[in-house]
């Protein structure tokens, strides 16, 4: 699925000279966290989210710098802090580096972008105007959309789930799994072995369980950070 599977189209969007009073009663009564700021033809001129509320004067919340740290903070900094915390409009307090996704943008894509810049929402755009915008829980609705039933209703053949898990666990940076540690036997998978940690463990149960026609996983496996006995060569082959 893309942005423009799952990106709300109604937005509800201010302009840059909204007052700020008025917006935090719209976050408020929306129930929303952000809000995108568009002018008269749906350009996307920035965004103004709960972070750009933090430090404001009313609240006693504004940055404050000592003389020594302020003596080396540039000029230009210390000014639009001051903008900042206490603007009038969404102009002067919106975050103006917005970032931003197409339609086309693969889900994959929008959980990254959420993630490495510590956002909720992600804006997306077309010719730089607002078409919709895609937040977390959006990604959790598709998620929720999403009916599973690994294993249900599906005849597979042994060797084929077998195959298909060792083709899995070669894909998976984390797995050191010899051949001789994956078993299935009527659809059952057994594992055997050893493992460095609970994390590793279950990492190899689930991926068992993502396979096609599996009914069930047995875990045979040895933690070794949860046994006394000492590491030995070729261990994790056992």
């Amino acid at each position: 699925m893309d942005a423009g599977d799952v990106m709300t189209r109604e937005v509800v969007t201010i302009g840059p000279e909204t007052p700020v009073p008025q917006i935090v009663q719209l976050l408020l009564a929306r129930g929303i966290s952000g809000v995108p700021v568009t002018d008269e033809s749906g350009a996307l001129l920035g965004v103004v989210s709960e972070g750009d509320l933090l430090r404001r004067v009313e609240l006693g919340t504004e940055k404050r710098r000592g003389s020594w740290r302020a003596f080396f903070t540039g000029t230009a900094t210390l000014a639009e802090e001051y903008v900042r915390s206490h603007g009038t409009i969404a102009r002067d307090i919106m975050t103006h580096d917005v970032v931003t996704a197409t339609r086309d943008t693969p889900l994959a894509d929008l959980a990254d972008l959420m993630e490495q810049n510590r956002i909720k929402r992600v804006p997306v755009v077309e010719d730089g105007r607002l078409v919709g915008i895609v937040s977390r829980a959006n990604l959790l609705r598709a998620f929720a959309s999403q009916h599973p039933e690994t294993g249900a209703g599906v005849a597979a053949d042994d060797a084929a789930i077998r195959a298909a898990l060792l083709a899995e666990l070669g894909r998976q940076t984390w797995s050191r799994r010899a051949e001789n540690t994956v078993v299935v036997s009527d659809a059952v998978v057994h594992l055997w072995g050893l493992v460095a940690t609970p994390e590793e463990l279950r990492a190899l149960e689930l991926a068992a369980q993502g396979i096609a026609g599996v009914k069930a996983v047995r875990n045979h496996m040895i933690v070794l950070s949860e046994e006394p006995y000492p590491l030995f060569p070729g261990s994790f082959a056992a």
